[in-house]
């Protein structure tokens, strides 16, 4: 088996080599691709030296890629990633590139990881803020049948990479943004990508569109509002639902308990609940604050918080890697 790694030394590459370390997903060769600029680094992984190679067709086509990693940006995967599936890896991308396309799947494996099977060589993974979102959605979905979501986002700096990450850090020292198009250091910007004709965000757009991909409910209605914050790391979100079917809350958290890789925190008594900090580095989704909303006959209100760059981009693509290794072995693929 051999894995590349396209995107390898930015933000959320180096993070697809930590999680398959600590996963042990170990290759018969690791290919760590890159710019130009990074061309000749070395990357130690598994104990074992890795040099950053140029990413071009020539130092592709005698590789035998089986799986490609990629977070390259959405030029790069529209170029590349057909190239990789056409010579037979199989492309999980974490770009906006391949979202949308109808014949490529948008897998949360923990959600609809049956998509896997009907792949044509690339697989996308969803926007970081939608990932950690219809993880307690699915739970609920599932029991009371969704029939209204309104998002309300607050996210971190480190979901626009580097450069996002860059300005909050210089900010504190009075630095002009490079990234942003206001400054964000003690400030909110309601904006996150570029706005639309129709008021809203693609940020926003993505969300609604994903959710429904995922879901399979092209009819599901949902609004969105998603915020950039002076936070490094970690999303927080909070989700309103309205149901179809009459519920108690005390169904619902035992709906979110009872979901793999959803963690419920919640004791507001005694100061309980989901925050960044208490999140960065883990691989679940905490779900906290979480009451009937009394306004509707059928609605909730949940806190949702979790690492972006782990479980909202690498962690994401490795367990979809996991479960396609999975599905090899039980003959389904």
């Amino acid at each position: 088996m051999n894995i590349a790694i396209v995107g390898a030394t930015g933000m959320v590459g180096s993070k697809f080599i930590q999680v398959l370390q600590e996963r042990n997903i170990k290759a018969d060769s690791y290919y760590l691709y890159a710019s130009s600029k990074s061309a000749g680094k070395v990357i130690k992984m598994f104990d074992k030296e890795y040099t950053i190679i140029e990413l071009k067709r020539e130092n592709i086509i005698d590789k035998k890629i089986d799986y490609a990693l990629f977070s390259a940006g959405g030029s790069i995967s529209k170029e590349y990633a057909p190239m990789f599936a056409e010579m037979g890896a199989i492309v999980i991308d974490n770009s906006s590139a391949w979202r949308r396309d109808e014949n490529i799947p948008l897998v949360v494996p923990e959600v609809n990881p049956e998509d896997i099977l009907w792949n044509k060589g690339i697989i996308a993974n969803p926007n970081c803020s939608t990932i950690q979102a219809i993880l307690p959605l699915k739970a609920l979905h599932d029991k009371f049948d969704i029939k209204r979501i309104v998002y309300s986002t607050y996210q971190a700096v480190s979901g626009a990479g580097q450069k996002g990450y860059m300005d909050l850090q210089n900010g504190v020292q009075g630095l002009p943004p490079q990234k942003f198009v206001h400054e964000i250091f003690s400030n909110t910007l309601p904006h996150i990508d570029d706005f639309l004709d129709n008021g809203y965000t693609k940020e926003e757009e993505k969300m609604i569109f994903e959710t429904r991909k995922i879901l399979h409910n092209q009819d599901l209605k949902i609004t969105a509002t998603t915020v950039r914050v002076p936070v490094f790391d970690c999303h927080s979100e909070s989700i309103n639902v309205e149901f179809n079917k009459p519920f108690e809350v005390e169904d619902a958290v035992e709906a979110l308990k009872n979901f793999e890789n959803v963690i419920v925190m919640d004791d507001p008594k005694k100061n309980v609940y989901p925050m960044p900090v208490i999140c960065k580095d883990k691989d679940e989704v905490y779900v906290g604050r979480i009451r009937r909303d009394f306004s509707v006959d059928n609605g909730l209100n949940m806190w949702v918080v979790a690492d972006n760059i782990r479980k909202g981009a690498a962690t994401n693509a490795v367990q979809i890697l996991e479960k396609i290794l999975e599905y090899k072995k039980e003959g389904k693929m």
